[in-house]
């Protein structure tokens, strides 16, 4: 896992290349802290540059920028190729002569061989890299399938700069970055910032499965983005091979695909662990690695936090006494918590409102004492229908199939007619242990699910209402399929196109490399991908349960407990924090905010968000910890 920067085209001397080169990559050294390399070709008015952090081949053979044996292709790449070892005994096969053992060279020689639309197709891995071709002076940058690596880039005055991160482009000289009020409501509304956009406008995110074609043999560089893999294509392409299968054969099928998906990721000549949080997905990801790992057994990591609410310690102890691991937990405060407030809008340098941002930032700190990779188990939910939103969505789909889709449509529109607020009114009719909190949001989310079109997953996912907002906000990029898709389904290819590249990996990505940290996700193979959608819905969610043939799977490698246990979330009690340890500081933010003074939210609204969450009436923990995230953000870096 590195950090990349580069700059194209421009006016630069020979010396400014070198100066901004180094700069911009400076600028992302948490991310590889190991060693510093550089690429200037003046005549050919481009700067590469890379920071390494040393996990694979830590010989100078691994050092980087690296240049093939042909020298014609020169690449800076962060990321991994996990079935490096085949493509390089391909390779050896058709004489190709390597000189590391490292996972860069092998995807260099491939390109060198193969091109660059094919090596791609061959690889199983996350990464985000630039690739310079001498003979036909072009820049290609890539990103992975999924957007598990980051790549950001901007196209400005004869100028394109691109970095792993948005501070590098912040420091290339000339360079005006203007904040975009589309995209602060799209934070606003969503906690995230969607792809292809950025908090700054003309800003980009190259999009998952995307590539840059930057030629630069003319007089100043031109710009191409295409799409390398189309997860739209591979969705059609896997539903058309669905056929009727039962929970069990299913899962005989996917046990081999999932061990297989860990093993490939167990490569690491630095030591490897597996974060072990007692739920299904870490615990079958480090369930099978234990199987997987010859050297004796696994490191598992978990943290504690009895003091916030967050202790799984018990139930990943029994995990780990179950695999035989080395199991190292590590037990922090809520003064540590509070604490790591100050440093998010450093660590996260785009705004970003996902609540486990915080413990995720001192879960990954504290395992980089120990380990420098660790797989981890995201994207479980994703792929396999483990949000309540999917099984949720699933069950009432089942129970309501016979009822004309009209009537559906209609009863989740007189569901939805009342504002939450007013439904909470009527609900104090109902005695209070009766009565489930923010009944009025419940309420409207059980009318979006019923009227079953692509607003339902915006009224389940989004936080703020467009109506608050002073801008319309950027939407979440999802792809048209030709295939048509059910309610669930659609908000399962929502949650993989946005949530998954926006949401949940940048989280996992900027914690983890904080700390200089690789974080591997096995269940994020594309080939679980491939394979979880020729499943039926019915199958993934068999019983009203997420995560059904997952859950079968885990069944033979973990405690029975395990496996029932219901999903747990990683979020902070921010709403008891709100009205206790934090609402001084809350306050304080929020008694002058910019984001009201530009404009981007009404005074009005927050206002009564925060009355409103202070009597205990209703929790508004989301809406306030985007509005304060933000703040944090704007105070960092882009003080009035």
């Amino acid at each position: 896992m590195c950090g990349i920067a580069g700059v194209a085209g421009g006016d630069f001397t020979a010396e400014g290349l070198t100066v901004t080169v180094q700069h911009m990559a400076r600028a992302v050294a948490h991310r590889g802290p190991d060693a510093e390399g550089f690429h200037v070709a003046a005549a050919d008015h481009l700067a590469l540059g890379h920071r390494r952090l040393a996990v694979i081949d830590l010989s100078p053979a691994g050092a980087q920028p690296m240049t093939s044996a042909s020298g014609r292709w020169t690449i800076v790449f962060n990321g991994e190729i996990y079935n490096f070892a085949d493509i390089r005994a391909e390779l050896q096969q058709n004489g190709v002569r390597l000189r590391g053992s490292g996972d860069t060279e092998v995807l260099l020689e491939a390109i060198d061989r193969y091109g660059m639309h094919e090596a791609l197709r061959r690889t199983n891995g996350m990464f985000a890299f630039a690739a310079w071709d001498r003979a036909e002076h072009r820049l290609t940058v890539a990103r992975d399938r999924l957007g598990e690596k980051p790549l950001y880039w901007v196209a400005a005055a004869g100028t394109v700069a691109f970095g792993s991160e948005l501070r590098a482009l912040r420091v290339v000289p000339g360079l005006q970055l203007e904040i975009d009020p589309a995209s602060v409501a799209a934070m606003l509304r969503w906690s995230f910032v969607p792809h292809p956009h950025t908090i700054y406008r003309g800003v980009r995110q190259l999009s998952p499965g995307h590539l840059l074609d930057i030629d630069l043999s003319g007089s100043s560089p031109k710009v191409t983005e295409r799409e390398w893999w189309s997860l739209a294509e591979t969705l059609d392409a896997s539903v058309a091979r669905r056929r009727p299968t039962a929970v069990e054969a299913a899962a005989e099928e996917l046990e081999p695909l999932l061990h297989d998906a860990v093993r490939i990721r167990m490569a690491s000549d630095v030591p490897l662990g597996a974060f072990l949080s007692g739920g299904i997905d870490s615990s079958l990801v480090a369930a099978l690695a234990a199987r997987s790992n010859a050297g004796g057994p696994i490191d598992t990591f978990t943290v504690a936090m009895p003091d916030v609410g967050l202790d799984e310690s018990v139930h990943a102890a029994a995990v780990a006494a179950h695999l035989g691991s080395r199991h190292h937990e590590v037990r922090l405060s809520l003064a540590d918590a509070l604490a790591e407030i100050p440093n998010l809008a450093t660590t996260w340098d785009e705004p970003f409102a996902d609540p486990s941002m915080l413990p995720s930032a001192l879960l990954c700190r504290a395992a980089r004492r120990s380990l420098t990779v660790c797989l981890g188990g995201d994207g479980g939910d994703e792929l396999f229908a483990g949000y309540n939103r999917h099984a949720v969505g699933a069950s009432l789909h089942h129970r309501t199939a016979r009822i004309p889709a009209g009537l559906r449509s209609a009863a989740g529109r007189i569901a939805m007619a009342p504002s939450p607020r007013a439904i909470d009114a009527m609900g104090r009719l109902i005695p209070a242990r009766r009565r489930p909190p923010n009944l009025g949001d419940k309420a409207h989310k059980a009318g979006a699910l019923l009227r079953g079109n692509d607003d339902a997953w915006a009224a389940l996912a989004g936080v703020w209402d467009q109506r608050s907002l002073g801008v319309a906000a950027h939407p979440p990029a999802v792809p048209a399929t030709r295939t048509e898709l059910g309610p669930v389904e659609r908000m399962m290819l929502a949650d993989t196109a946005a949530v998954l590249p926006d949401q949940m990996l940048v989280k996992v990505d900027r914690a983890a490399m904080a700390a200089a940290l690789e974080v591997r996700v096995p269940l994020l193979d594309h080939r679980l991908l491939e394979w979880s959608w020729r499943q039926p819905i019915e199958v993934l969610t068999a019983g009203g349960v997420g995560k059904r043939v997952l859950r079968r799977v885990a069944e033979a490698v973990l405690p029975a407990d395990i496996v029932r246990r219901p999903k747990m979330g990683f979020d902070p009690p921010l709403a008891g924090w709100l009205r206790d340890e934090l609402k001084p500081w809350a306050a304080d933010v929020l008694a002058h905010p910019q984001s009201v003074r530009d404009g981007w939210i009404d005074r009005e609204a927050l206002t009564q968000v925060w009355v409103e969450h202070q009597s205990g009436r209703r929790n508004h923990e989301y809406r306030l910890w985007g509005v304060l995230m933000l703040e944090q953000w704007l105070a960092v870096h882009h003080p009035h």
